[in-house]
Parts: C-alpha cells; structure tokens; sequence
C-alpha cells in the first residue's frame, strides 16, 4: 500500500493527454500521505517522473519516451541521504544508519538496481556527468525542435497530398456540409491512407489460378 501505482498512471495519463494534474504530497515525517495538500502539476512538453523504482512496473516504463538511470557511489548515496534524513526529516544519524543497513540497501540491490536493465541511457558519477547531461538536454531539444513527425518516428509515413485529397478536406470541413456526403469523403479519405499504408508492408510475388482456369501474377 505504500506505492499508489494506480493514482500515478493515472496522473501521468492525463499529463501526457495537457490536462493538469494534483499531485498527494507525502508527509516523510509522519509517514502518510498528506489528505488535504496537493501539488498542482501543469501539463508541459517535457514531463520528468523521478524515483528509485519507477521502472518497476512496466505499465510505467510504457509511459516514458526516455528512461534514463542515474549511477552515484554508494558512498556518495549514504552520505547524501543521512544529511537529507537529519536536516529535512528530523531524524537523528543512528536511526538513519540503522534503516539503511536494515532495510534501504537490501532493497536497493534486489530491486533499484537489477531496474537498471530498462533504461535508455545510464548515467555514471550522477550529476557530476556533465558531458552526459548535456548530451540528454541536446537530444531532448532537437526532438523538441522537430515539428515534422516523420523525422521523430520511422515508422510514421504520409501520403502525400494531391488536388482529390486537398478537396475532400476541404469539403469535409466544411460546416454545412450534409450528413451523407460528409460519411461519403471520409470514407474516400480512410480508404486511401489504408491503401497507403498497405503499400509498406513487405510483399512476394504471386501466380494464382481462378476458378475459370485463368492465370494472373501479382504481389
């Protein structure tokens, strides 16, 4: 109960679909989930989910255009989480020592690390990579910059536009257009992006006979 999996697919569902989402706040102090404070998240181009185990559940990983696992010291974690522990939570140093022996680094190498399989890119030293770093902002800023689908996506073709596709859409747009030949120019305009599309699967040659004993070749 203490991960709500199915608030977070949620949240992030309506993130990627621009709605805004309110995020529970969790209080580490009293270890619960605040009842009545939220934290507003507005839906932007680049969403960032952090955690130390959001590759565990595959309905999340699907989610993520960029699964990105960032490495540091073991050292470097310890000390990072008894000054955060001491300083934001109020605890004192043996208590944090003794839930990391305990619990926090068994359950670090049977289940934070062995994630590291799923992710896209793996960052050593952590945010002291700066070389990694900026090849990550580079990369999500050309994939930003670029407004034609077809160079993001390989497998996403267009067909091109003609003056017979140019007309349906435009009378399929238009308002006043009636009912039945509004169904008539979609159905045009469906049947040739499937005839498109069909045309990128792979093919082999055929000989065929019909039932009168004619022979035809195609593909």
């Amino acid at each position: 109960d203490a991960f709500d999996t199915e608030q977070l697919l949620e949240c992030m569902g309506q993130l990627k679909r621009a709605l805004p989402v309110n995020v529970p706040i969790y209080d580490f102090k009293n270890h619960r989930r605040c009842s009545e404070r939220f934290r507003k998240v507005n839906a932007s181009d680049v969403i960032i989910l952090e955690g130390i185990l959001v590759f565990h559940d595959q309905r999340v990983r699907n989610l993520m255009d960029m699964k990105i696992f960032v490495d540091t010291d073991a050292d470097i974690r310890l000390a990072r989480r008894i000054r955060r522990d001491t300083v934001e939570r109020g605890r004192d140093v043996s208590s944090v020592l003794d839930q990391y022996g305990r619990f926090v680094k068994p359950a670090f190498d049977d289940f934070v690390l062995p994630s590291k399989k799923y992710a896209d890119v793996i960052i050593p030293r952590g945010g002291d990579n700066h070389v990694a770093i900026d090849l990550i902002v580079q990369h999500i800023r050309t994939k930003l910059g670029m407004h034609d689908l077809c160079k993001v996506f390989r497998n996403v073709f267009v067909v091109q536009s003609t003056f017979q596709i140019r007309g349906m859409h435009t009378l399929i747009r238009d308002r006043d257009i009636t009912t039945p030949d509004f169904v008539f120019y979609s159905d045009r305009l469906i049947r040739l992006v499937v005839e498109h599309g069909l045309g990128h699967l792979p093919f082999t040659e055929k000989q065929i006979i019909t039932p009168t004993g004619i022979c035809l070749y195609g593909s």
